[in-house]
């Protein structure tokens, strides 16, 4: 937040100079800024990633497209609003007679404005600063989504997990260390408004405990070996925590330095293993043979894994070191006492009742080509379809704020509720094996990881997963990964 601010400030500071006796690029500026603020801080993250991935290829410099580059730039575009209304509106209200007292004496323009206009403007300046701080911290949380390590890590895991106290530990975080910076802002701000050096000290002194102790936390968790640790990749559930800690947990056996890098979005998380920005990834047979490859053909496992192999391979230099041994596919999933009433066994039977019926999927179902193909495959139209992290789609199922969701056939939370997965009985999805991909140039990494192939049945990975999400005695993912490595010899 504090490398974003900065950065900010360093192309706001010139601007907000340039902009009196301007208006044509005040009103330039702060539409721009504008326009940046109006786009989520999520999306605005996640732009920059396509973006850097693009620049990285365009000029075959090594730019990291994941973790703190797009974090900061995303962050600092962020910030920029705050400082130059602050700047801006300042200078504005600094009253014309205090100009023109200081051109009687023969001040310059310089001398008026920093030894007069910047004086009086600084209060108001302060406040956008603050805003500016306490808005980024806040952002900053997001960055989770791609690849920069943050507080956003404990609050998106914990929501996906229920961990409710791993989520209130994440939101205060954030929350007492925005207030923290905006009371010591605040200080500095009165001391310039009151011309007193003593508060502004005292801001400054709490900034510097602050940052101090932000950096000896990191020097004491830094990595003991100069080299980068392998980094294991995950998206937004359960089973990809518990199994980035299962393959972690075994890799260190090896003395290797291991990190995790959670939360990523799927697209994301794939174009960062064939950028090489992580190491390890977990992925499924269907989401690659359709976001990968672009392809829309269904076509049995036997021939579609080869096929997905080989193309992964030549395309993005990605290898396919292990078939994990279970599918996490993509099934529409009712309560069994519905399905029943309604005589509902397949998809097809579903298309019969489908008008009347609420659907509920996940964050990206409604844009992916499988909701499509079913689409096209069964001519699915539903009363109401609303989107949930997938935690809470079996959640909305039970309090019957739906009555059909988009469910994963290893979901644990199926193994704690009495739903029916409908059968796909025109084949319009594809097979979703899990898949372990190493990215390039990491052969001895898929040479580690071949020893995972058909290790695991989908009965223990559901187990597993039902350890890490049931509403009591809940495990955290490492504790079920212990479990799932312990049951399958791992």
């Amino acid at each position: 937040s504090a490398a974003a601010l900065a950065l900010a400030l360093l192309v706001a500071t010139p601007l907000v100079l340039l902009m009196p006796g301007r208006p044509w690029l005040r009103r330039t500026v702060m539409g721009l800024a504008s326009v940046v603020q109006t786009v989520p801080a999520l999306a605005l993250l996640a732009l920059f990633f396509p973006l850097l991935v693009l620049l990285r290829n365009l000029t075959g410099l090594p730019v990291p497209s994941l973790g703190l580059l797009p974090s900061l730039l995303a962050l600092s575009l962020y910030a920029l609003l705050p400082l130059l209304r602050g700047g801006a509106g300042g200078l504005a209200a600094v009253p014309d007679s205090v100009r023109e007292a200081g051109r009687a004496i023969g001040m310059t323009a310089a001398q008026r404005l920093f030894h007069v206009e910047l004086s009086l403007a600084a209060p108001v300046v302060m406040g956008g600063l603050r805003t500016a701080a306490v808005w980024t911290i806040g952002a900053a949380t997001l960055a989770t989504m791609v690849g920069q390590e943050s507080l956003g890590d404990l609050i998106f895991a914990g929501l996906q997990l229920q961990d409710w106290q791993q989520v209130l530990l994440g939101c205060v975080a954030a929350a007492a260390l925005a207030l923290i910076v905006d009371g010591a802002l605040g200080w500095c701000q009165a001391g310039i408004a009151q011309r007193r050096w003593a508060p502004a000290v005292k801001g400054l002194v709490l900034l510097g405990l602050l940052a101090g102790g932000v950096t000896g936390w990191w020097w004491q968790s830094r990595p003991e070996t100069a080299t980068r640790p392998v980094l294991i990749g995950t998206k937004t559930f359960s089973e990809q925590y518990i199994l980035a800690e299962l393959i972690a947990a075994d890799l260190k056996r090896d003395g290797r330095s291991v990190a995790i890098r959670s939360g990523l979005g799927s697209g994301i998380a794939f174009q960062s293993l064939a950028a090489g920005g992580i190491d390890i990834g977990i992925d499924y047979g269907g989401t690659l043979w359709t976001q990968a490859l672009g392809r829309t053909d269904v076509l049995p496992r036997a021939q579609m894994l080869p096929i997905l192999s080989r193309e992964l391979k030549a395309r993005y230099g990605v290898t396919l070191a292990a078939r994990l041994g279970f599918e996490n596919a993509y099934a529409l999933a009712m309560r069994r006492a519905d399905a029943t009433r309604l005589g509902v066994r397949t998809i097809s039977d579903l298309a019969r009742v489908k008008q009347r019926l609420r659907l509920a999927t996940d964050l990206e179902f409604q844009s992916r080509s499988e909701w499509a193909a079913l689409r096209r495959t069964y001519g699915l139209e539903f009363a109401s379809i609303r989107a949930f992290t997938p935690i809470l789609m079996v959640a909305a199922l039970k309090q019957g704020s739906a009555d059909v969701i988009t469910a994963y056939s290893s979901d644990g939370a199926l193994a704690g509720a009495d739903v029916v997965l409908l059968a796909d009985d025109r084949g319009a999805l594809p097979a979703y094996d899990a898949l372990l991909l190493v990215a390039p140039g990491r052969d001895d990494l898929a040479r580690r990881l071949a020893r995972y192939e058909g290790r695991i049945p989908v009965e223990t990975m559901r187990a597993a997963n039902w350890q890490a999400d049931r509403p009591t005695d809940k495990r955290s993912p490492a504790d079920a990964a212990r479990w799932l490595a312990a049951k399958t010899g791992l």
